[in-house]
């Protein structure tokens, strides 16, 4: 069963907590996911049997969390992501931050370096409400944005339509992290399907290209969507962490 951190500014957030030797790793879901997705329990699993502390939460708004996903912004999942680290874990962790998360784990390698021993990236999304959203938007979108506060986008993932906000747009401006230098020092791995329509390759290439740091590799899988949970991914994703556990004297040998 969830357990719940309140936050300093009042957003309750649910989470689950695995205990085990450090450093352990904390699971960053994507836009409109939660921490109940196949990727973040197979990674608990795999953790329990590593015998590796982790831990998964909702961001505000997504989940079992507090909040409306429409009052928020990349600004405050990444302060909900950072005060459930400082909180509810002991030391440098490994974070795993699949697409939105994986622009929430920069900013967290970014802001709070000393709490990250290492980075796992999965379809990382960094700046995407600039160049994913806002950059493809008609002229027409950008007014009825600016005007009415959102706008209305299909989504490939239900029937409902994502609806995009004005403050998800303006905020995230101050978020970026592909327009200053982005040191990067812990051991890094990037995960990146060819077949992923939400994230192109090309974004997977502009981030390597962009972050500084001694120890940054992109691996690229033929045919893997966005999801990129098929056992194959999984495994992939458990085998980067084993990895970067390593690169930083936590793994096994």
């Amino acid at each position: 069963m969830s357990e719940y951190l309140e936050t300093s500014v009042g957003r309750r957030i649910a989470f689950d907590r695995t205990e085990g030797r450090e450093p352990g790793m904390v699971f960053l879901g994507g836009f409109r996911s939660d921490k109940e997705g196949t990727k973040a329990l197979a990674l608990e699993a795999w953790a329990r049997a590593q015998g590796r502390a982790f831990l998964r939460f909702d961001y505000s708004g997504h989940g079992s969390s507090s909040g409306d996903f429409l009052d928020g912004c990349i600004g405050d999942w990444f302060e909900d992501a950072r005060e459930a680290i400082l909180s509810l874990t002991r030391g440098p962790q490994v974070l795993v931050g699949s697409s939105m998360g994986g622009w929430i784990s920069l900013l967290l390698a970014r802001e709070v370096p000393q709490k990250v021993a290492g980075l796992v990236t999965v379809a990382a999304a960094p700046d995407f409400t600039e160049d994913g959203m806002w950059a493809e938007f008609s002229e027409t979108q950008r007014r009825k944005l600016m005007a009415a506060g959102q706008v209305a986008l299909p989504s490939d993932y239900s029937d409902a339509p994502y609806i995009i906000t004005r403050r998800l747009i303006e905020e995230g401006r101050g978020r970026l992290v592909l327009r200053a230098p982005l040191s990067l020092p812990m051991p890094v791995r990037m995960l990146q399907g060819t077949a992923d329509s939400d994230v192109p390759l090309s974004v997977a290439v502009r981030l390597i290209e962009h972050a500084e740091g001694p120890d940054i590799r992109l691996t690229v899988v033929k045919g893997a969507d966005h999801r990129f949970s098929t056992p194959d991914c999984l495994k992939l994703i458990a085998l980067s962490v084993l990895k970067v556990s390593q690169r930083i004297g936590a793994g096994d040998a």
